[in-house]
């Protein structure tokens, strides 16, 4: 299996205001120790208007970690495309794959939450729409060697060529989320990469991956399981009572997300949102407790067929990531590092 990181940054800290940006160096901090003990990736989210001052700004952040790293790959987790235009962002993206040696991993989604859909006065029911133009003006200006114009429903564009180039060819691998089955399916049919939230169940997680992976197949294409990025929060606990408290943190936590994704009626839509609200299915989601716990949970994955997996621990906690990669990333890992050599 392999492992790479995923979640957010925040530019504040317990103890510093966000106008000290400490929370983002802190990310930093945190993702170069993990290149450093073997994780592969860091995938990195975008949100806005939270309030707790989440990262928006994905691609600057991620290209300050290009500078700081030489072989982790760099991901995001993903850019909401109804709110870019998507000229620059192709041109940014290429920017950030240029600088860092072909690293960048893109990853794209229709966005799911309520609230940032109204405060850029986007409706949310534009977001299908928005986002297959804005896809399919990104790959063009990553492809098109000649200069081209654009004259669609959202956006317009007149003898335009895209510079720089991308360093990987065609373009960056393309990843998406998705959670339906009929999401999940297009995505495979696309020929893109498959991103698996963090919320859902074990069980659910499998079955979405399954669903990928027959897709696959039948578009007449041969799987490959590392095409699909588990998301899996972990957490390696000192006892039971610490176990606990983290499981009761994470809910908290999700409940507070869902409230940002609810729209006026307080329901959200997206099926990334249709978890239990109860401390069983919190855990039960989780890579929380003992290394033993957790390889236990990381077997039922990988007897499943899945090989990555994306972990999000508690905010700069670089004892939990050398935690896991001293006491529970060798059992799985192993055998690719013995085959490598």
């Amino acid at each position: 299996m392999q492992f790479g990181i995923f979640g957010s940054a925040q530019a504040s800290t317990q103890d510093l205001g966000p106008e000290t940006g400490q929370g983002f160096r802190d990310y930093l901090d945190y993702a170069v120790e993990a290149e450093a003990l073997g994780y592969r990736s860091s995938f990195l989210v975008e949100h806005h208007f939270t309030g707790w001052n989440q990262v928006s700004a994905t691609l600057m952040l991620q290209t300050a970690l290009a500078m700081r790293t030489t072989k982790l790959r760099l991901g995001t987790a993903v850019i909401v495309l109804p709110w870019h235009n998507p000229v620059l962002l192709a041109e940014q993206a290429a920017t950030i794959d240029l600088l860092s040696g072909g690293r960048l991993e893109f990853g794209v989604g229709k966005g799911y939450r309520h609230n940032e859909f109204a405060s850029f006065c986007i409706p949310i029911e534009e977001a299908d729409e928005r986002f297959e133009e804005g896809l399919g003006l990104v790959l063009k200006s990553w492809t098109s060697n000649e200069r081209f114009s654009h004259h669609g429903k959202y956006w317009n564009f007149e003898n335009v060529i895209v510079e720089p180039p991308t360093a990987q060819k065609p373009h960056p691998p393309i990843w998406m989320a998705a959670g339906s089955p009929d999401s999940i399916r297009k995505v495979a049919r696309r020929g893109s990469k498959l991103l698996l939230d963090q919320l859902a169940s074990t069980q659910l997680a499998i079955e979405r991956f399954n669903i990928y992976k027959a897709e696959v197949e039948a578009c007449g294409r041969s799987f490959d399981a590392m095409d699909v990025g588990v998301c899996r929060a972990f957490y390696v606990a000192k006892n039971a009572d610490d176990k606990l408290k983290a499981v009761e943190a994470r809910l908290a936590n999700q409940q507070r997300t869902s409230g940002l994704a609810a729209g006026p009626a307080g329901t959200a839509k997206s099926s990334m949102l249709s978890f239990d609200h109860t401390l069983d299915a919190a855990a039960e989601s989780a890579l929380y407790g003992t290394p033993d716990e957790i390889s236990e949970k990381l077997d039922t994955l990988r007897a499943a067929g899945v090989a990555r997996v994306l972990l999000n621990g508690p905010a700069g906690s670089v004892t939990n990531l050398r935690r896991f990669a001293h006491e529970v990333m060798p059992g799985f890992t192993a055998k690719a590092s013995a085959a490598a050599e």
